[in-house]
Parts: C-alpha cells; structure tokens; sequence
C-alpha cells in the first residue's frame, strides 16, 4: 500500500494540493524525453543507480533515478517531480554525510554524466557538474593550472564549491568558490539560468557557499585558475602527549604565517601529526617549522619534507582511495575556531575523548579572510581554523547512531571559542541551530534567495533553506 508522510508542521496532506504520484504511463512519458537514462523499482540498473557513497544509506529507496545526460534531462526531471509534488536531489559526488543526495520516494537527478573539462586558453576552465577534483586536478596540471581546491580526488567539484571549498592553497589563492565566475543552473521552474557577478548576482552569490541542493541543480561552472607551481610539503609526527602542547603552539603560530604557508593537524587513533604545504623554498620552510617546534617544546618522533609538482603533492595526502565505484561507510561533523582557544589543553581533551573519533583541523586566514563574510555566502572569513571530526559508521563500529552519538559528544563539548558554528559541506543532520551554524550573518538573505527561486519547496530536505512541500511520497513505486 502506498504510504505517505506529512511533513513535520503541515497541516495539508498531499491529495489537498491536488498532486498525485505519477502512474506507470507517466513515468514512461518522462521516459521517452530523457536522453539518459531512467532507472525505477525493479528495473535493471536501480539498485546501482539508487546508491551513493556511504553505505549506510543503502536502505534509502528513491522513485526513479534520472541518469541526466544533457540540460534538458534535468529540466525534464524538476518539472515532473514539481508536477507530481515529489521531492528532488541532486546528486554530484554522493559525499553527503547525512545521505541527503538519495531521496526516498522521490527523484534523484545523477549528474555523474556532466564530467567534462575544457581548459581555454586564457587559463579559465569549465566543468561540468559531475567532475570530480582528480580529474580536474589532472587535466589542469597538463595545461600548467590549478583550481584551489580540496584533497580528495573522488569528491565531487560541485557540492565543494556550493558550500565554500577548503583546501591546500587557499591561504594563497582563497576558497574554491571564490574562483567561480559563471554557473548554468536549472531552478525550480525548471528554467536553464547562466549566472554571475553580473547576470542574476543574487542566485550567483548564493551559489558561493550557500550549500548544495537549495537553490537549483547547477549543472556547470566557469573557473578562474591560477598557474601551477611546486609545492613543499611536510609531515611532522609527535607523541600523544604532546597533543595539547603542539595545538596550542600551532594556534599561536599560524597567524603569523605567511599565506603561502597551509597547515593542518590530525589527531587520530593511534597518530597525531601536523601537515601541509607550502608555495616557496623548502629551506624556508624549514625555518617555519622549526618555530613551531620551538613553542611546541616537544621533539617530533618524525620529520618529513619534500618538494613536489602541484599535483603530486596533492596526490601524496589524498589517504582514501579516489575510485569513485569504492564505497565507505563513516560519518562526520565540525565546528570552526573563530578565535584562538584559551584553554588548548580542554579543547585537545574534547577532541580526543571518543576514541572512535579523528579530528582534522585545517589552517583558515589568509586570502580567506580577505573576503568579506557577506561578500560570498561562505559566512566564516574571519575563522582560524575549521575543525573537521569523523568517525567509522559500519555495523561493526557501532553503526551510523553510534557514531553519531560520538561525534555530538565531541561537537557539544567545545567552548566558546567554537559558538554556534559548522561548515556546511560537513553537513551533520543533528546539529543544534544548523541554520544559524552553517550560515551566519547570510542565513536571512539566503533564505529570501531560496523563497524567490523555489517558492514551492521543490528542493526542499531536513537542512534546506527551501521551504518544505506540503508532504512528501514515501515508498511509492
């Protein structure tokens, strides 16, 4: 029997707005019109087509995947879904921590199809949505350009730059979405819009940070790059018991570092190391890290420096393997230190307590903090560092709740230095606040921003800015 859920605070149950879910020709008729292909229950394909990343969310059962294959199949899509009343995602990488690009009971659009790269010859690239960062790495690195980016070489390029872009340069060069001069997006009328700094700035600064899956499904974007350099790049090692020692050293170093310098630390079961790159000479370097040593007052147990070409440096931290078809099972959340911690030795005990859990903490400032926080709808500029916990979510760690319940003991513990904060791209279904979190001083123009293109709540989900739909279809096929 079909069944239905009426989403939470509604009082309007879906047969009263006069939608009703699509019937076996419908679904043939939006067939017919796709040039990709169109995966349901029972068909060959679905049960591939449905997953995402993390295997956790295997269970999720969407009404149809639509392989989109051009722009029109993702018109085609958003306009049956809001002709139905189901729900639509978009789905790029699949790297949703809370599972969100995997809908049930509605459409997911899969844009692993939008993969191409053209490098112009002015040193701009476009991408189609479903690039993912090795690739795009690649491919530049060929013509002698970076896109500042991230480390992961299976993450998608597009919920990156949605909700910001942390990464190796961006002390240097800024976020990733900093660079996006131009998007092609499909919105909830189901209109094709090319935005920018001058065609639609509103819709095109809320692309800058904004978040994934709230204002549209972009299918493209424009780039500027910068020119390829080596980088040198280092890997300290030191004992666990210099965790609150090395941190709070490296929180009162960092500020006076130059921006060609990028830094992060891991505290992880059984490792704590400090690494990064840097845009200049490994002999300088070398005299930076000393100072860090120094404060520290612990000796690293290892040492490590090299020069690499840009590529190959990012490579050699790209720990997890980058096939797109390996699939994991872990969970995550964060916070931002907006301003140094008075007490590094509680907040090392905070981020330690679980043993289950790693911490990756990434340098802020620089070129980041250039930007206004309301220039882009990135709100955390003036932050120091973003701070990034993961734990293993398989059955035999507990399970998706147990990480959870690890990673909201870690999260909630913080101090004040940490507020109300969160990066949306880590996105944490639990998190209190998540709205004011995610977006600070933005969330009230990004909200007007989602009323004005998606009025009837096409995009919405449990951390959209969309308002919600009336109801929503559950399992029905």
């Amino acid at each position: 029997m079909p069944r239905r859920r009426r989403q939470r605070g509604s009082g309007m149950d879906r047969a009263a707005s006069g939608a009703a879910f699509p019937s076996a020709a419908d679904w043939e008729r939006l067939r017919g019109r796709l040039a990709g292909p169109l995966f349901r229950p029972g068909e060959p394909g679905y049960a591939t087509a449905r997953r995402a990343f993390f295997t956790m969310f295997d269970d999720r059962r969407p009404a149809a995947v639509v392989g989109a294959a051009r722009v029109e199949d993702v018109q085609a899509a958003v306009g049956f879904a809001a002709r139905h009343g189901l729900p639509v995602a978009a789905r790029a990488g699949g790297h949703s921590y809370p599972g969100y690009s995997t809908v049930d009971g509605g459409i997911v659009v899969d844009l692993g199809r939008f993969s191409g790269i053209k490098v112009r010859p002015d040193g701009r690239v476009v991408l189609g949505a479903g690039t993912r960062l090795g690739p795009v790495a690649a491919t530049l690195a060929a013509a002698g350009r970076v896109l500042p980016a991230g480390l992961c070489g299976a993450v998608g390029i597009a919920g990156l730059t949605l909700g910001g872009g942390i990464g190796v340069v961006d002390r240097m060069y800024g976020l990733t979405c900093d660079h996006l001069e131009a998007a092609r997006v499909v919105t909830a009328d189901s209109r094709v819009r090319t935005v920018s700094a001058t065609a639609e700035p509103d819709l095109f600064w809320a692309l800058r940070g904004g978040g994934g899956g709230n204002f549209g499904i972009v299918t493209g974007f424009t780039f500027r790059t910068v020119p390829a350099a080596d980088l040198a790049t280092y890997t300290l090692e030191f004992p666990a018991a210099a965790r609150a020692a090395l941190f709070g050293a490296w929180q009162d170093w960092l500020p006076g570092m130059p921006d060609e310098l990028w830094s992060g630390i891991e505290f992880a079961p059984g490792r704590t190391a400090l690494a990064g790159t840097f845009l200049g000479p490994e002999t300088r370097l070398n005299g930076l890290l000393d100072e860090l040593v120094r404060r520290t007052g612990a000796r690293p147990s290892a040492r490590r420096t090299r020069v690499l070409d840009h590529l190959s440096a990012v490579r050699s931290f790209d720990v997890r393997d980058s096939r797109p078809a390996l699939r994991e099972a872990y969970t995550g959340t964060s916070r931002m230190l907006t301003r140094a911690a008075a007490d590094p030795a509680a907040v090392t005990e905070v981020v330690t307590r679980e043993p289950g859990v790693t911490t990756l903490i990434d340098s802020a400032g620089g070129a980041i903090a250039r930007v206004g926080a309301r220039e882009t709808a990135f709100p955390h500029r003036s932050a120091l560092a973003s701070f990034q916990f993961l734990h293993d979510a398989a059955p035999a760690d507990g399970g998706e709740a147990g990480a959870r319940r690890a990673l909201a003991a870690v999260r909630d513990g913080l101090g004040p230095e940490f507020g109300t904060t969160g990066y949306v791209n880590y996105l944490d279904p639990d998190m209190p606040d998540w709205a004011q979190a995610y977006y600070g001083v933005n969330l009230p123009r990004l909200r007007a921003i989602a009323r004005k293109y998606d009025p009837e709540g096409i995009f919405t989900f449990p951390q959209g800015l969309a308002a919600p739909r009336s109801t929503v279809h559950i399992g029905e096929t």
